[in-house]
């Protein structure tokens, strides 16, 4: 584990903190939900396949009851295909997905844009785009945010054509500022030499983010985050860039890495709580 040699920045709220179910992934939701109870952690982001398992209206309920606050659902996004009907398909699913943050109490929905189909990335791009535009109508009219996540570019062909904080930005803008932001990830912008030029572009279009680290060497691609200090990346000084830019939400720890997914979920947690106030 690193030492935080960043100085003069206060460690963050721990009422701030938010679990990202994704970090414990093999728990449930009911799973999740009483292990933040139990340990104190005020907010939770649920994942759209826990709430399918129990049942929307189940989920909303557990999350009421439990008093823990909704800091987004993970994910909506995906838009390009290679047909005109599966675009229209998914832009249907994202509308329920719309639906369900509003259930469950969660005001903003994570985009993860999708890949590029049939090597066109520009197309994808444009698809991206005419994505959230037909979207956004049907997201203000429920009072949900969305929140377009840029992907590191290794993730292009696959899960996201936007790469950068600047291009999420750029399609961010144009749409209502109430309704389309950003999320920023440290894991996918952290490298970026651009980074805190654009966050201070981006404030008040800052609707969520997210923190885990960068190992050297990297565990994985698609599970290739680690816990908090185990890696490269300046949390605190993002962090306080990003809270200078006016972003004063939750701040959700989002974790995919198989070796964490196995260990016991209470001391991931713990050890959680305990790295977010060093490094944070």
């Amino acid at each position: 584990m690193r030492e935080n040699n960043v100085s003069g920045i206060s460690p963050p709220d721990p009422a701030r903190l938010s679990l990202n179910q994704i970090t414990i992934n093999h728990q449930t939701l009911l799973e999740a939900v009483d292990l933040c109870v139990k340990q104190g952690v005020k907010w939770i982001a649920p994942w759209r396949n826990r709430i399918h398992e129990i049942g929307l209206t189940r989920a909303a309920q557990l999350l009421r009851e439990s008093g823990l606050r909704v800091s987004s659902l993970c994910r909506g996004g995906f838009f390009p295909a290679a047909t005109a009907a599966q675009r229209l398909e998914r832009i249907g699913d994202n509308r329920k997905a719309v639906d369900e943050a509003a259930e469950i109490g969660a005001p903003l929905l994570v985009l993860v844009c999708g890949g590029a189909p049939d090597r066109d990335i520009d197309g994808a791009r444009q698809m991206v785009a005419d994505g959230i535009a037909a979207l956004e109508p049907y997201a203000r009219e429920r009072g949900i945010r969305l929140g377009i996540e840029p992907l590191h570019p290794m993730f292009a062909a696959d899960r996201s054509v936007i790469v950068t904080l600047g291009q999420a930005l750029d399609l961010a803008l144009r749409f209502e500022a109430g309704t389309v932001g950003i999320v920023a990830d440290v894991f996918h912008l952290w490298w970026d030499p651009e980074l805190y030029s654009q966050i201070d572009r981006a404030a008040g279009r800052i609707f969520g983010f997210h923190i885990s680290d960068w190992a050297v060497p990297l565990p994985g691609i698609l599970a290739g985050r680690s816990m908090l200090g185990d890696g490269v990346i300046e949390l605190r000084r993002i962090r306080a860039a990003i809270q200078t830019a006016g972003y004063l939400g939750p701040i959700e720890v989002e974790i995919l890495n198989e070796q964490i997914w196995a260990s016991p979920p209470e001391a991931t947690l713990a050890t959680l709580k305990a790295r977010y106030q060093e490094f944070a």
